[in-house]
């Protein structure tokens, strides 16, 4: 979970071995505010049961086209989720996502939680 005006890893979750982040969004039930908006992607179709302040993209129908304005609404959303996606590439650079992680499993959430840390003091400083 990021914080969308800072840019900040605010939460954190994680499974046993691959495991799909909407089954662990599901299974954690992370804290979350009514209120609060949830901007996710297609892979988690199906939020708005759980989280009812939620926004996904639209489908695009089979053999037909998005209107205009689904087009935009998904356009937008897409300029909002890119701080997640830059998140999640500041997490590459330090390989622990971009590569297998083969040591122990154990350590992997502590390893994970100090990186993030380490993220949000860099954007501590720079801010």
């Amino acid at each position: 979970m990021v914080n969308q005006a800072t840019g900040q890893i605010i939460c954190t979750a994680f499974g046993k071995g691959r495991v799909h982040d909407f089954r662990l969004f599901k299974l954690n039930r992370l804290p979350m505010l009514p209120q609060q908006l949830c901007l996710a992607d297609r892979g988690y179709q199906g939020i708005a049961k759980l989280h009812s302040s939620s926004c996904t993209p639209t489908k695009k129908p089979r053999k037909a086209k998005l209107d205009n304005f689904e087009r935009q609404h998904n356009r937008l959303l897409a300029q909002l989720r890119i701080v997640a996606e830059h998140v999640n590439r500041r997490l590459k650079i330090f390989r622990i996502l971009a590569e297998r992680y083969r040591n122990r499993r154990k350590r992997f959430g502590l390893r994970f939680n100090l990186i993030a840390a380490i993220l949000n003091f860099e954007l501590a400083l720079t801010s």
